[in-house]
């Protein structure tokens, strides 16, 4: 996997399944006149420009943060170790006394 890009996965997909239909409607009321719907249709489009942006700071922050968490994993393995072993603990206590 490249380390540039994130799957899609199931939160995703409802997100490129809007863009997509937002899109077939702006193209389907290209040839429709009207004061409403021409204001609509740009805030349509400014409301997909604003979401792009978004999807790509928040694409951008997790490569980061997932590049961060590898380089402190890899520089301090032992460490990594002993700290997803004491999470796990906390969360198994915590969870087994939901029971």
């Amino acid at each position: 996997m490249n380390k540039e890009t994130i799957p899609t996965n199931e939160l995703a997909e409802p997100l490129h399944n809007l863009i997509e239909d937002a899109r077939e409607l702006l193209s389907a009321t290209a040839g429709v006149a009207g004061d409403k719907v021409t204001e609509a249709r740009r805030r349509l489009s400014a409301a997909l420009e604003k979401g792009r942006e978004t999807w790509r700071t928040v694409q951008s922050s997790a490569v980061s943060g997932a590049r961060a968490t590898d380089h402190a994993i890899r520089e301090n393995p032992y460490k990594s170790i002993g700290i997803a072993f004491g999470l796990g603990v906390v969360l198994g206590l915590v969870l087994r006394r939901r029971e």
